[in-house]
């Protein structure tokens, strides 16, 4: 892996910090996205989550993801969403330091990742994709990506009804 590595071309980061993908959120959405409350926001998104990839994670990356900090980074919109594992669902969180591991891209890049248009590592060699933080828990997020067969993202899967009725259907089962 590693003359792999040596092997590619690197380029330089952009000079603004922002994402250097080909399409960028508006300017006046970002604006109005970097003003949500950062936890009903993170809250949000899990939900997301749990109906999306939870149900996918192998029991091993799930014992390792147990406890560990996570944060999202949409670049763009100028939003994070904390999270973790907690047993059998994700759960929004509120951290005030570092989390363990940090993951940032634009929305774009993130969708292309999502409806599986792009991988990992061409969004990350490219600098596009960003990993920060725990080194080992990075590879499990990057790997569990390769391996886990997720449908293409559909995002009525994250309408209000759908995700309202799996809240009640999960609550129902008292979990």
């Amino acid at each position: 892996m590693q003359d792999q590595l040596e092997r590619l071309p690197v380029q330089a980061p952009p000079a603004t910090g922002r994402p250097t993908a080909a399409y960028r959120l508006p300017e006046p959405l970002a604006e109005l996205l970097s003003r949500l409350p950062p936890y009903p926001a993170s809250w949000l998104f899990v939900q997301g989550l749990n109906r999306l990839l939870a149900p996918q994670l192998p029991d091993d990356v799930r014992r390792r993801l147990e406890g560990r900090s996570l944060r999202l980074r949409l670049l763009d919109a100028g939003i994070a969403f904390d999270f973790e594992w907690q047993g059998t669902v994700f759960a929004a969180e509120r951290y005030v330091g570092a989390p363990d591991l940090c993951i940032a891209a634009s929305v774009h890049d993130l969708m292309l990742l999502a409806r599986r248009q792009e991988d990992p590592d061409t969004l990350f060699f490219s600098r596009r994709l960003s990993l920060e933080g725990d080194t080992e828990l990075g590879l499990l997020f990057k790997n569990t990506l390769d391996a886990i067969e997720l449908p293409p993202f559909d995002l009525q899967a994250l309408g209000p009804r759908r995700v309202l009725a799996h809240l009640r259907d999960r609550g129902a089962r008292g979990g």
